[in-house]
């Protein structure tokens, strides 16, 4: 019998959004990996390497990989935002390749009034100053 993550299944939603009234910066993900989900938060593999990056980017210490709180105050306290472009989706193991029938988040990020289909809208209506797409950050 195949193992269960190899096996394709629908999930969702995915995670809210992580953001303060001073956002800036929105950092766009795909749709949370199966650690992620489990964990309840953004870039939740203990491997990945995106919490240590934004760390050394913006010149804070690593947050623990457990420690939700303090990986939201690092996004919040920086003036960025963490968001997910797929709310739904049919996906096989954790692969961003492995999605497929993505139903795509409607509105952004509470008090944003955009929509993530449209950077430049978004840009123009909320005050972003950038939007990072990041590849998945889990070692291969």
């Amino acid at each position: 019998m195949a193992h269960p993550s190899t096996q394709p299944r629908p999930v969702g939603p995915g995670l809210p959004p992580v953001c303060g009234q001073q956002a800036r910066v929105l950092i766009l993900g795909s749709f949370p990996s199966p650690k992620s989900r489990a964990q309840g938060f953004y870039y939740g593999h203990p491997q990945n390497r995106f919490w240590p990056l934004l760390a050394s980017l913006l010149g804070a210490p690593v947050p623990d990989w457990q420690d939700l709180d303090a990986k939201r105050a690092l996004v919040i306290d920086h003036g960025l935002a963490v968001w997910d472009v797929v709310c739904r989706c049919t996906i096989t193991g954790a692969s961003d390749a492995g999605t497929w029938c993505q139903t795509p988040c409607r509105s952004g990020p509470p008090g944003w009034g955009c929509r993530p289909s449209s950077a430049t809208a978004a840009r123009r209506q909320s005050s972003i100053t950038g939007i990072w797409r990041l590849p998945s950050a889990v070692p291969r």
